[in-house]
């Protein structure tokens, strides 16, 4: 069985002139981020790899889980493909995952996430949220064979407020 958690990094700023990549989190981003890695936390789910887009606002979102996880930063990894927003590229990283992976956990971007949650889970999400968590479990021994799974949890930081 393969598990698939899709984090959407925290709401970014737009109020400083740099490119895309290097857009910083708001308050409100970082603030979610650890609301929704606290709840997450409380679940126990054991999580053999995490991978990020390099983009600031992902990376400083995983960063967040990392450290309310105590996730080994040796153990993390930053992915070129999840800087991706069709979700093209992030269901090609995914199909391409190491098989002896059971949970993975990838931080990145809308529309790309709303996307993979909606082609492979079996919940429609109308918008995967800043700081929204979705979890897809999958009855597949190989990442390359996940086609439709099951939209185990969501968590999105409006829940929990």
């Amino acid at each position: 069985m393969k598990n698939l958690i899709l984090v959407r990094h925290g709401k970014s700023s737009w109020e400083y002139s740099v490119n895309d990549k290097d857009r910083p989190l708001k308050d409100r981003g970082i603030n979610d981020g650890h609301l929704v890695a606290e709840y997450f936390k409380q679940q126990d789910i054991n999580i053999d790899a995490i991978f990020s887009s390099p983009a600031n606002r992902a990376l400083h979102t995983a960063l967040i889980f990392l450290r309310q996880l105590n996730f080994p930063y040796g153990q993390f990894e930053i992915a070129n493909e999840l800087y991706d927003f069709s979700g093209d590229y992030v269901l090609q990283f995914v199909q391409g995952l190491d098989d002896t992976l059971e949970t993975v956990m990838i931080f990145g971007h809308n529309h790309a996430f709303t996307h993979i949650a909606n082609s492979l889970g079996n919940l429609y999400i109308d918008n995967v949220p800043t700081s929204g968590l979705v979890h897809l479990t999958f009855n597949d021994e190989k990442w390359t064979s996940i086609s439709k799974g099951k939209t185990t949890q969501t968590i999105f930081p409006k829940q929990l407020k």
